[in-house]
């Protein structure tokens, strides 16, 4: 367990780090990827050659005997609503960083995006049950709760059940939200709740992987453990056929995955633990744009 004092100066280097980020590399990206709850009237001005006459203010007009034209803007506040998988699997990681480490700060960094830009954040922590969850709201002070969350909190339970997060982001999330879901997506069997978000938020996942994920090293007998169920096999890795399955078996879930968020009409990002998740954040967001 980490101390206190860890985890202050942990949330501190976070801080700091998505502050960057928020800062050099977001600005405008995060705004603009994301539209608001429709348009508001802000004011009238004066009708100019081009203003769109669908929009004359008839009464103002005839008032003052010269065309007025009503100004409106887009309603901004969002809410950001993070589900985060914090199950036994993602402890695992070869190069760089562990997979709980990236989406600690993918997590952090995305919590700042969103008060920085005035909106709501919440989180569910997820395993085979809700470990926990944090009701949206704005500020930076929530901002930094929610990071301290991030680095103390522990699984209680063994598993992933991604379909019981969904269903409690459903039941718990009335108004339409930014939904990112970070995981490594080794559960199945969530297709349907994953439709039902789809057609009333903005579901983005964000799936984690390590490169030993695919590739299996050539160094004789290894003993295997499932980080959850903590079962073990012994495995001939210097096996071509054991590899080339260990392999295909990725590829395969990975691709249940992508038509699970296909069919729910959600978008899917595929990050790997050494590769610069800021810059593939970045792409996604200028893409919608």
């Amino acid at each position: 367990m980490n101390s206190t004092n860890d985890i202050l100066k942990k949330v501190r280097e976070l801080e700091i780090k998505s502050k960057k980020i928020t800062t050099h590399l977001f600005t405008g990206e995060y705004h603009s990827a994301f539209k608001g709850k429709g348009m508001s009237f802000r004011e009238v001005k004066e009708y100019s050659a081009g203003d769109d006459i669908r929009f004359i203010d008839w009464n103002v007009s005839a008032r003052f005997s010269t065309p007025f034209s009503k100004v409106f803007e887009e309603e901004r506040e969002l809410t950001l609503m993070l589900m985060v998988d914090i199950s036994a699997s993602n402890l695992f990681g070869t190069v760089a960083k562990r997979k709980k480490d990236l989406i600690i700060e993918m997590a952090a960094v995305l919590a700042f995006s969103a008060v920085s830009n005035n909106d709501k954040v919440g989180v569910v922590f997820f395993s085979n049950k809700i470990e926990k969850y944090i009701p949206p709201k704005k500020g930076k002070a929530h901002a930094l709760f929610i990071v301290r969350e991030l680095l103390s909190i522990e699984p209680t339970a063994n598993g992933t059940n991604l379909d019981i997060a969904i269903k409690f982001f459903n039941n718990t999330t009335r108004q339409k939200s930014i939904a990112f879901i970070l995981s490594d997506f080794l559960a199945t069997a969530y297709e349907n709740d994953l439709k039902v978000i789809g057609k009333k938020h903005d579901v983005i996942g964000i799936k984690v992987y390590d490169k030993m994920d695919i590739h299996l090293p050539a160094v004789g007998l290894l003993q295997l453990e499932d980080a959850e169920t903590k079962k073990t096999q012994w495995i001939d890795s210097d096996n071509i056929l054991v590899r080339n399955n260990y392999q295909q078996n990725f590829f395969e879930q990975t691709d249940i995955c992508k038509s699970f968020f296909k069919k729910a009409g959600a978008e899917l990002l595929h990050i790997r633990t050494d590769e610069d998740y800021v810059k593939i954040l970045q792409q996604f967001f200028l893409k919608r744009k």
